[in-house]
């Protein structure tokens, strides 16, 4: 059965991954809603075998409908460009395809040919001014159905720092803890001491494999008034750019949507990660995100223990 009201080609592009997790996420949502017994199928081009994408995106027997997500198509090699290509020209009516790029020059002339076939256009730029951030804070607090002032906004974003996922996290820690608008003082009471110690910190030295010197910065952070799930939104950043990273080969920071100096610190910390791990960790910091937004009696045993176990 076909999921109708689904375009059945969503091209997804630019740097920022909170936002392309989020467009991928409502393109599921709406094929669940139509079709909740919808196939998921989540991959990258280093998932994909010779002729494995035509064989995910062909119908299956009884005609079930499918939603195939490709993330990182710049790095779809020749031979997988072209069977998506192949594809595009006769899609099947089961299938719903999803197809994200990073940015940047590299597969632009496949860019180019999916834009042909007129897919939903999904932009997702690098909020890299202040005034961008702080749009994206007021946006996040209207999702929620609150409101914020510009002093708070403004406040939050300069505690917080430019990563969005954590921004996201801070919002929603933010709206979940208290009620009516949120204001400046409220975002200080919050946040106080955040400059001292950062989520990344914590990730930085956990994904290099220095345990107990990520374990005391955690405690400090947690001390200081650090967020537990800002510090569980920093671990899922770290840990996804490095996957990002490690199925790159040799992308470069500009096809990564990285600065240099991010992108040669992340493969050094490849060198010690095997997907299989990269797997386990990933499931662990599924399992902390849950239990510090409540669903642990104790969400800084939790981090403690995410910690170790990576």
């Amino acid at each position: 059965m076909a999921v109708t009201d689904v375009p059945p080609l969503t091209l997804v592009t630019g740097p920022e991954e909170l936002l392309a997790d989020r467009a991928v996420a409502e393109v599921v949502a709406a094929a669940k809603k139509q079709d909740p017994a919808v196939e998921i199928c989540d991959v990258i081009p280093g998932q994909l075998s010779a002729g494995g994408f035509a064989e995910l995106v062909s119908p299956s027997l009884f005609g079930e409908a499918k939603v195939v997500i490709v993330r990182g198509v710049q790095d779809l090699t020749a031979e997988q460009t072209t069977e998506v290509t192949r594809y595009l020209a006769d899609p099947a009516d089961t299938t719903v395809l999803v197809l994200v790029h990073a940015g940047g020059v590299k597969g632009k002339a496949f860019l180019d040919a999916v834009k042909k076939r007129k897919p939903n256009l999904v932009d997702c730029p690098k909020l890299s001014k202040p005034g961008d951030r702080i749009g994206f804070i007021k946006s996040e607090v209207r999702r929620a159905k609150r409101a914020i002032t510009d002093d708070a906004a403004r406040a939050l974003s300069d505690a917080v720092g430019s990563d969005l996922r954590e921004l996201a996290a801070a919002v929603s820690q933010l709206v979940d803890d208290t009620e009516g608008t949120v204001d400046e003082t409220t975002v200080a009471k919050y946040y106080q001491g955040r400059a001292e110690v950062s989520g990344f910190t914590i990730a930085d030295l956990a994904i290099e494999g220095r345990r107990f010197e990520a374990l005391e910065q955690l405690r400090f952070a947690l001390d200081t008034g650090v967020a537990p799930v800002l510090i569980v939104s920093a671990l899922a950043t770290g840990l996804r750019r490095l996957g990002k990273v490690a199925a790159s080969g040799g992308g470069t920071a500009k096809d990564l949507g990285l600065p240099p100096w991010q992108l040669d610190k992340l493969r050094k910390q490849s060198r010690s990660w095997s997907p299989p791990r990269l797997a386990a960790a990933l499931r662990a910091v599924a399992d902390a995100d849950a239990a510090v937004k409540g669903a642990a009696a104790d969400p800084y045993y939790a981090l403690e223990k995410l910690v170790l176990s990576l």
